[in-house]
């Protein structure tokens, strides 16, 4: 230190100032890193638990508190640069008024929108139904898609494209979804090899370098004292299980495998059963809703229940295929953080390809090939705003999904909980307290993740619900996991499962582009409401926006996606792509080299 501050002398002012000026902002930020985890979303919550109940369940917990974190960052996007520009150039604020253009070469019948919004006096139970099913007033407000019917708003003297607008904002919260998962999954990909890599080195992290010394709390320290006793559990039975895999015979291995298949095809035939029951839930319920013309409590319970019936299908599918893999999964023997990443890949399928399954079956009645549907480029009769129907289904599955959370928290898990502690009857001890199954919660959210980016371009405020929703489940999750809840007889080491959730949201993510790829760029936009209704699809006002470009730049653009530059930009990414395998080649043989040498 004395030598640097002589040195300093013989610096000129301007290099004095930057070194001054670098120390400084280090500073800055070292104490902006340690404010900041201070302040982060339920981290005190979230170590009692990881204390408590290790570190597997403590994964969950902050996988819970990124998607709150997600769905906010999403909503803050969409509400900023759609819903907002639509509200201030509709009611005049700050000197705006909007532009509607009608579309052209469209028959006029197509272009009507009598939204059915309640009229008069209305019953309290009209208002309920409404605020479960989407529709009446809430059909006419910014919730859903049909209330964007501005082209253009002005602000003072500034245009705002709002079709553009809406299109580009729907594609940034897909980026910002995809950069973050994928930055998070490094992190914890990097993580799980260095854990893969040698098991005794985690040993000797724990028990020489597992403690942290900066502890003072006795409540802190007891804390961690359980975390470390978990994570070693979890790598003695891993362990225990490699033995026992490595002791079995070849007649063990043969009914093992053949169990395996067997359970398999079990799998498959479930699978089968559930997609067929959705698709058969879906197009009755689109057939029989609103064919009643009686309004009285009953009629519309009943109205609301055959709504519903695509949405209690699925979830019912959701509910009972878990249960019966989770069931068939122990007979396979696998190892607990292989059995969790298996279980939640069959989930996936269920929970996912169910929401697919209801976007073709709706699609399907979008798209019909009758003289009405080639008039107006789509089923008009039954879906004059498609767009806000399919946002709709989206809201019902996610409030659905909220109410059956609840209930199985108040109506079965804290009942089961009583019954354990006040009553002594065999069967019922048999039954015991239940674990916290990490795999079938994972699925919640993640299923719940994949309706919200699905669902947002048909209903834009989706997000700032999905928000409020995480955050219900985060305490009505940590109150069931306290008080009903028992330590995991098999803990779960918590590196390999973040780092799996994140590559099952990332599955969640792609699935959940495909629809919404195929609703921008192939379906017809409605032509009765929306920003859209001036195009043939969502995706035409790209193109559209382009020819409003200086001739030069859409030269460059037309350049940009043509075979001439993408020919040698695929090549150069090539190049690129060997010369980091190679790189990652050469330095796990000094890696390798490198521990030879401490051996």
């Amino acid at each position: 230190r004395d030598c640097q501050q002589a040195d300093i002398k013989y610096l000129s002012g301007w290099k004095q100032w930057k070194r001054a000026s670098s120390k400084s902002l280090k500073k800055v930020l070292s104490e902006v890193k340690e404010l900041s985890s201070y302040l982060k979303l339920w981290r005190h919550d979230i170590h009692s638990i990881e204390g408590k109940f290790g570190t597997g369940i403590q994964s969950y917990f902050s996988f819970l508190r990124f998607l709150v974190l997600l769905n906010f960052i999403i909503f803050i996007l969409m509400f900023s640069f759609v819903t907002v520009p639509t509200i201030i150039s509709k009611y005049g604020m700050f000197n705006s008024s909007f532009a509607k253009i009608p579309p052209k070469n469209i028959d006029f019948n197509c272009t009507v929108y009598k939204p059915s919004g309640n009229k008069g006096l209305v019953y309290f139970y009209t208002y309920l139904k409404d605020l479960l099913s989407g529709t009446g007033f809430l059909q006419v407000t910014s919730l859903f898609y049909g209330y964007y019917t501005v082209d253009a708003a002005w602000i003072g003297t500034m245009r705002y494209n709002l079709p553009l607008a809406y299109l580009l904002a729907t594609f940034a919260y897909i980026a910002v979804s995809l950069i973050w998962i994928i930055k998070r999954s490094v992190e914890g990909f990097k993580q799980n090899l260095v854990n893969a890599e040698d098991q005794f080195q985690s040993y000797c992290n724990k028990v020489f370098a597992g403690w942290d010394f900066c502890i003072t709390d006795p409540n802190a320290a007891r804390l961690k004292h359980h975390s470390l006793q978990y994570e070693l559990q979890t790598d003695l039975e891993e362990e225990r299980l490699k033995r026992k895999i490595a002791e079995r015979t070849m007649k063990e291995k043969l009914r093992i495998y053949s169990l395996r298949i067997f359970i398999n095809i079990i799998v498959i035939a479930v699978l089968s059963g559930c997609f067929y029951s959705i698709y058969r839930a879906t197009v009755f319920s689109q057939e029989k809703s609103n064919v009643s013309i009686r309004h009285d409590i009953w009629t519309d319970s009943a109205n609301l229940l055959v709504q519903y019936l695509p949405s209690m299908v699925i979830t019912l599918a959701n509910f009972i295929a878990p249960q019966i893999f989770s069931l068939l999964i122990r007979l396979e023997d696998y190892s607990p953080a292989f059995e969790i990443k298996m279980t939640l890949l069959r989930c996936v399928f269920v929970r996912l390809a169910s929401i697919g399954v209801l976007l073709f079956s709706l699609w399907s009645r979008i798209s019909c090939a009758t003289d009405t549907c080639k008039a107006c480029g789509y089923n008009y009769e039954l879906y004059p705003c498609w767009e806000s129907d399919v946002g709709q289904e989206m809201y019902k599955l996610m409030i659905f999904d909220l109410i059956i959370i609840l209930a199985v928290t108040l109506f079965v898990d804290f009942p089961r909980k009583l019954l354990v502690t006040h009553c002594s009857c065999k069967p019922v001890q048999w039954c015991g307290l239940q674990e916290f199954g990490i795999s079938d919660n994972v699925l919640d959210i993640i299923y719940g993740q994949t309706i919200c980016w699905i669902g947002t371009f048909f209903s834009p405020l989706l997000p700032a619900i999905a928000t409020v929703k995480y955050f219900i489940i985060f305490y009505v999750k940590k109150i069931s996991l306290i008080h009903t809840c028992k330590p995991a007889a098999r803990p779960v080491r918590a590196s390999s499962s973040n780092f799996f959730f994140l590559l099952v949201l990332l599955i969640g993510l792609i699935l959940a582009f495909i629809p919404l790829g195929i609703s921008i760029a192939h379906i017809p936009s409605s032509k009765a409401c929306g920003p859209f209704r001036s195009f043939n699809t969502s995706w035409a006002v790209v193109p559209d926006a382009i020819l409003e470009f200086p001739k030069a730049l859409q030269q460059i653009l037309y350049g940009i996606a043509s075979e001439a530059f993408a020919v040698p930009l695929f090549m150069v990414i090539c190049l690129v792509m060997f010369y980091f395998i190679a790189l990652a080649g050469a330095h796990k043989r000094v890696v390798e080299q490198l521990r030879e040498q401490l051996v």
